[in-house]
């Protein structure tokens, strides 16, 4: 067990509670250690910490918008890459028609989150009916393809090398945030059955190590009578997901963490009411993150925290420079002019740091760093 340097102080104007309670005229920012679970420092500032006249060199804030995509193939190993690791990439991709394959991940776990559309998922465990805002795991060495019913787009994140977990819950219990009895599982259907001959030759395009191999059936090799044990693809919708609330305390991101992997972890952020008590933040804290980079997809909504971002938008804050809500966001939270929030979003942080795409940089927005600014005329620019 490690057993971290504990010697807490207070010097200064402090508040005696984190997020909450502030002295007047400062802004908070926190500077803390394993993501939120580590020790941290409070500093109460005169001015918000993201009030920068300039940012030159790679490190800085970043948005890329999916919407503008194109072209994405007709396999889902035609996704484009958006930003990725020696642990986890990140895809997206999108299509009207049913596959005429299959495909089947030697690298890793899949979690797909269906942005958009409707339709059935078929693979080895059976068929799986998927609709907008369903997240779907796919156990290494799956094989599946879809059928969408309507236009589909997922965001696809490989857990390379690993496999993802249920968070531990603590004190909350095993039940708190979604019960897993909420967890749908493919079934053995007339819908799979129907689809076992639907062609006299399959191919299945196997994905390991970034390479493809196609493997070629003379039948369709979804072909399971029955299975049995503890190991299958489920399915979660985020509405299924009752989120850790605290009407006088900013609860910070790792409270909403949906999967765990090896050395990142995916949170969703789903509609809840917003903070009550007079004295507490009601807006994400300002904070230094320096033990990961911070990814977030939107997903539906209105982004509290944030201007300008629309739903398939995405964001990277990488660690080593301070971040939180914008300038109109901190003082829309500030008024305590909303009641609840609306937004849907994923979040992925990952403790190694996400590269980014030849993909990634031709849908960037490039002025993105540009709406935090202390000018206000770099701001309105942004904007």
């Amino acid at each position: 067990m490690r057993k971290w340097i504990s010697f807490p102080r207070v010097e200064g104007d402090a508040t005696r509670q984190a997020h909450a309670d502030f002295p007047d005229g400062a802004y908070e920012r926190e500077m803390g250690k394993e993501g939120f679970f580590g020790p941290a420092a409070h500093f109460y500032h005169r001015h918000p910490p993201t009030d920068w006249v300039g940012f030159e060199g790679p490190l800085k804030p970043r948005a890329f918008d999916s919407n503008r995509f194109k072209d994405y193939g007709d396999s889902p190993w035609d996704a484009k890459t958006l930003l990725k690791n020696s642990h986890t990439a990140i895809r997206f991709w999108a299509t009207s028609d049913a596959m005429d394959h299959l495909v089947r991940n030697g690298d890793g776990d899949d979690l797909l989150f269906i942005h958009e559309g409707e339709g059935t998922l078929f693979c080895d465990f059976g068929a799986l009916t998927y609709s907008e805002g369903d997240y779907i795991l796919l156990p290494r060495g799956t094989m599946w393809r879809i059928e969408p019913l309507s236009h589909t787009r997922m965001m696809m994140t490989e857990a390379t090398n690993s496999s993802y977990q249920l968070p531990e819950k603590g004190l909350v219990g095993p039940h708190a945030i979604f019960d897993p009895g909420i967890l749908e599982s493919p079934k053995l259907n007339d819908a799979f059955r129907a689809q076992q001959n639907a062609h006299e030759t399959w191919r299945v395009l196997v994905k390991r190590r970034d390479a493809l191999t196609t493997i070629t059936f003379p039948f369709n090799p979804l072909d399971a009578m029955g299975w049995k044990g503890d190991l299958m693809p489920v399915r979660l919708n985020w509405r299924d997901i009752r989120p850790l609330m605290s009407h006088r305390y900013h609860l910070p991101p790792s409270a909403h963490t949906t999967f765990v992997a090896h050395r990142f972890v995916v949170c969703t952020f789903v509609p809840r009411p917003i903070e009550s008590d007079p004295g507490a933040l009601k807006v994400p804290f300002y904070h230094s993150n320096d033990d990961f980079d911070e990814f977030i997809f939107y997903h539906r909504g209105e982004f509290f925290s944030r201007d300008n971002i629309e739903p398939g938008m995405t964001t990277l804050h990488p660690c080593g420079f301070i971040h939180g809500p914008h300038p109109k966001a901190f003082k829309v939270g500030k008024k305590a002019a909303r009641k609840e929030t609306d937004e849907v979003a994923v979040m992925i942080d990952a403790r190694d740091p996400l590269d980014v795409t030849k993909d990634a940089e031709s849908v960037e927005w490039g002025d993105y760093y540009l709406s935090w600014g202390g000018d206000s005329r770099q701001r309105d620019a942004a904007e």
